[in-house]
């Protein structure tokens, strides 16, 4: 029996740029692994969830993972939080944090993410003076629990004890939208902070008119006890951003009901991931969590430890989902050199340790990614994302790279995402 090597590059996917010779940062960069790779397989290009929408990783990821994201996914929050072990009951209210730095006279934001340098040290003793200080009075028997994650990012869950709250409600953060039951990255917004309030078709319902009256009373309170926190008077005192506000967004009140994977293709799946939104998918749809240590910065180490964890898990599974978030953060920067050095030191250290050792005659490997980041809008869009699949007696289509453009031309044509486990499962 075949084995499946399920590779997803981040937010990999990008548009040309004039300073890269009018090419991605995928095309520009150094890849001769996948190149090579790309020779031997089969190209396509794949709409995540669907031609028009920018997604968010969440929903990139359950679509790529065969499931319809329309008919499954209740929201960011509960993935993430569900991650971290909180207990989601229907009628809980439960958000994707950010902490964010913002002007203290008004509401404009300085920084959606701290600078990207808040530790998570830092974090932990900031998310414990929000639990210990702010209580939440606006609407009778109301509770929260706050729980940073990694870094800059965190988790809200909001209750009321004896009712029920509504995820029908709008983003703070003013970087997403709704569209729908999705989250969605903005092309362009005001960087000001916003108010939470029920969407417009729930405007007259008490369970999203409470929801949006305890959110934005959290980030009034929370944004008090930040602000003289001695955290962020240290940060200060070092010259750098304080994270002074919490920014909500994809809020959720219940939990998908995924059919697990295992049972859906009769085949065991194990996966790595390193954020909380992948971890909880992989929870909710029954993959197992190959155990790995915390990305540790240094590239060249991270990647090439994977690749040998790769080479070890297989063994123990049909079906081996790997996520490497790599790619992504520069082009949220807008770094496309950063952007290109990651995609060259995947293919390196990880693709470089991997193909080498692997039996490609009874491994079939797919490459792609969750969603584009071009670096020149920093943000997810709606453009489509390479597609490579190779290994396990795969025919070529002769292509030349492992890129955007090649992969238009490959023989798999345009496919949306849930289209992409049933069509591998069948080569296996």
């Amino acid at each position: 029996m075949k084995k499946l090597l399920y590779v997803v590059l981040d937010g990999v996917g990008d548009l040309p740029i004039e300073a890269l010779g009018n090419k991605t940062p995928l095309e520009a960069a150094y890849t001769p692994n996948m190149d090579g790779l790309a020779a031997e397989g089969k190209g396509g290009h794949v709409y995540t969830v669907g031609e028009g929408i920018a997604p968010e990783s969440d929903i990139g990821v359950i679509s790529i993972l065969g499931y319809d994201a329309r008919k499954y996914y209740t929201g960011r929050g509960p993935l993430e939080s569900y991650a971290e072990g909180l207990e989601i009951n229907d009628g809980n209210l439960a958000y994707r944090v950010n902490f964010a730095t913002k002007d203290p006279g008004s509401d404009k934001i300085i920084d959606r993410r701290v600078g990207r340098n808040l530790t998570t040290e830092e974090a932990t003793l900031l998310a414990g003076e929000i639990n210990n200080k702010v209580k939440l009075a606006s609407v009778p028997a109301s509770s929260f629990i706050f729980k940073n994650t990694i870094g800059h990012r965190g988790v809200l869950v909001i209750r009321k004890e004896g009712g029920k709250l509504s995820s029908e409600v709008t983003n703070t953060d003013p970087a997403y939208g709704k569209e729908g039951v999705f989250g969605v990255a903005k092309a362009e917004f005001e960087n000001v902070l916003l108010k939470c309030e029920p969407t417009p078709e729930y405007k007259d319902s008490e369970e999203a008119r409470s929801a949006a009256l305890l959110t934005n009373e959290f980030i009034e309170k929370s944004t008090a006890v930040l602000s003289g926190s001695p955290i962020n008077k240290t940060r200060q005192e070092e010259g750098k951003l304080i994270a002074n506000l919490i920014l909500s967004r994809d809020a959720g009140d219940k939990l998908p009901k995924f059919p697990p994977l295992n049972e859906l293709f009769n085949k065991k799946f194990g996966c790595f991931v390193e954020m909380p939104v992948e971890r909880g998918i992989a929870l909710l749809t029954g993959m197992e969590i190959v155990d790995l240590p915390l990305p540790s910065g240094d590239l060249k180490k991270d990647y090439t430890l994977r690749a040998a964890k790769v080479l070890e898990a297989i063994k123990d599974y049909d079906c081996l989902y790997i996520h490497i978030k790599g790619p992504d953060e520069p082009a949220h920067d807008g770094d496309y050199g950063k952007k290109k050095e990651s995609i060259e030191l995947i293919d390196k250290y990880f693709f470089g340790e991997i193909l080498p050792k692997l039996n490609k005659d009874e491994t079939v490997i797919a490459i792609t990614a969750d969603h584009s980041t071009p670096c020149k809008i920093k943000a997810h869009s709606a453009d489509p994302v390479p597609l490579l699949v190779a290994g396990g007696g795969v025919s070529p289509d002769g292509l030349k790279a492992f890129g955007e453009s090649e992969c238009l031309k490959g023989s798999l044509g345009k496919m949306i995402g849930p289209e992409i486990v049933p069509y591998l499962m069948k080569l296996l």
